[in-house]
């Protein structure tokens, strides 16, 4: 096991993720400690890093360093971006910080970020063609991908601090000043031939802080159940309603609207406007708010060093194996419970007739289902719920997440409370309530046969004869104990699919 701080410099502000790497090369972050240090402040006028935002990013550096070394880390990436690469006094500055931190600064190019950051992107989200915007404090950039390969990126030198700096003295309006913003940005997109060559059905990605100060906000206005920004499903038309919004406040006004983080209350508007010029631009009707970004490319690389090469292949199964690992669950249990709903569900088709995207809530559920032990024994199944809603899983859309957690949630014959289930009706309909309990059963059946753990049931095979399910099982050795408990479970299985079950 290793721990690693990861410390990302950036014109708006610096974050320090301190990241633990374990078991075959699966990580978690274990904890993050964020500033505003707005580094990219005023150097329009000349180019230069200010004294006043050296000394107090100098400062953020000394606690970071602090915090890493109280909490056991064993080495430092430390990265900065637009601002220190546009700097004429970069080498003043990054030596300054080796002398008095003892921290080792890089500055990555251009390509460098935009490459961590589709890296970021690709290896926690199923997007395989995606156009990504990225809105920093001192830059703006798109990367757009298809078949998990970068066809085109662009790095424009503006972002949500620089374009605040360059339209604040004009007198004018916030309103105006954000509608110049937009003005400006157009005529910027224009310039990129290849934007022209992106195909409508392209899901647009936000990155950045911009885009998870944009969740929050929206959250609220929506009462959203789910605390994930990662993958949140973002309308633009509520998008122009909070920018409508927000863009005629003042500043101080700014600072009071929930989910709005008062330290970018000032610059909002800007990154907002940006948001505004690329969707009328591309005529996007829709977007997805990706909680992962520089510094989880960074981590990916780190973990997983052939993510230098290429993505990871299957990002749900990878986020699942690091958390039952992380859960401490017993992976080969899991591994047989997931192979025997998988069993289940498609040899029950016939019946259920759910559509291929149910399997994957299904896969999750049962990854999962044991992980509320870890809290306790005693109605495991309820924590084992909230642990799939809160994990931040990849891979997955939000429905997904909060499906699983509902199977996993009554795999132990405990019905869905109505209470529990209603907190998410923006997300699942009274239909799924069906889906969920049926595919709870399977689940419950599925960990029944592997009741000790032992894969004594090693295979399936099941024939519907008239108002009869005949469940055939094949077995490595004595297997009473996991045929009595699935047995049990056949008053649930007639009540969700109306047919007697038998199990040999």
């Amino acid at each position: 096991m290793e721990k690693i701080g990861i410390i990302d410099l950036g014109s708006n502000s610096a974050r320090l993720v301190i990241v633990e790497i374990f078991d075959e090369n699966y990580f978690v972050v274990v904890d993050e400690l964020k500033e505003s240090v707005r580094l990219g402040q005023d150097m329009d006028r000349d180019g230069f890093l200010k004294p006043q935002r050296v000394a107090e990013t100098i400062k953020t550096l000394k606690m970071f360093k602090r915090l890493c070394d109280s909490s056991g880390v064993t080495r430092i990436i430390a990265v900065a971006t637009a601002a220190v690469r546009r700097a004429k006094n970069q080498r003043s500055f990054l030596d300054e910080i080796q002398a008095t931190v003892g921290i080792r600064v890089d500055v990555l190019s251009e390509e460098e970020e935009a490459t961590l950051v589709y890296r970021g992107v690709i290896n926690s989200m199923d997007v395989p063609k995606g156009i990504i915007l990225e809105i920093g404090g001192g830059s703006t950039k798109i990367i757009y991908y298809n078949r998990r390969s970068i066809l085109h990126f662009v790095t424009l030198g503006f972002g949500a601090v620089t374009l605040t700096d360059l339209f604040k003295n004009d007198g004018l309006s916030p309103e105006k000043q954000a509608e110049r913003v937009e003005e400006f940005f157009i005529e910027q997109f224009k310039k990129i031939e290849w934007l022209s060559e992106v195909e409508p059905d392209t899901q647009m990605i936000g990155v950045g802080g911009s885009f998870r100060n944009l969740y929050k906000m929206n959250r609220i206005v929506r009462k959203y159940p789910l605390n994930t920004v990662h993958n949140y499903q973002f309308e633009v038309e509520d998008f122009r309603f909070i920018y409508d919004t927000v863009r005629v406040l003042d500043v101080e006004k700014r600072k009071r609207i929930r989910g709005l983080s008062p330290a970018r209350a000032d610059i909002m508007p800007a990154a907002m406007a940006i948001i505004k010029a690329f969707t009328d631009y591309l005529h996007i009707e829709s977007f997805t708010i990706s909680g992962c970004g520089l510094r989880e490319g960074i981590m990916f690389n780190e973990a997983i060093p052939l993510t230098v090469e290429r993505p990871i292949s299957d990002v749900l199964s990878y986020s699942l194996n690091t958390l039952v690992k992380y859960y401490g669950c017993d992976e080969k249990h899991v591994e047989h419970v997931v192979h025997l709903a998988i069993q289940l569900f498609k040899q029950l088709r016939v019946l259920h007739k759910f559509p291929r995207i149910y399997l994957k809530v299904l896969k999750i559920a049962a990854s999962l289902h044991d992980a509320g032990t870890r809290v306790r024994w005693y109605n495991n199944q309820n924590h084992s719920r909230y642990m799939i809603l809160n994990a931040g899983l990849y891979g997955a859309t939000h429905r997904e997440i909060v499906l699983a957690a509902f199977v996993a949630g009554c795999h132990r014959k405990e019905d869905v409370n109505p209470a529990d289930w209603a907190k998410y009706k923006d997300i699942v309909s009274d239909e799924d309530l069906e889906i969920v309990k049926k595919l709870g059963v399977l689940l419950r059946i599925a960990e029944c046969l592997d009741r000790d753990g032992t894969g004594m049931v090693t295979g399936i095979n099941c024939d519907v004869l008239g108002d009869s399910v005949i469940m055939k099982t094949e077995l490595a050795g004595d297997a009473a104990l996991e045929i009595r408990q699935a047995t049990i479970a056949g008053v649930e299985f007639k009540r969700a699919f109306k047919k007697n079950l038998e199990i040999l």
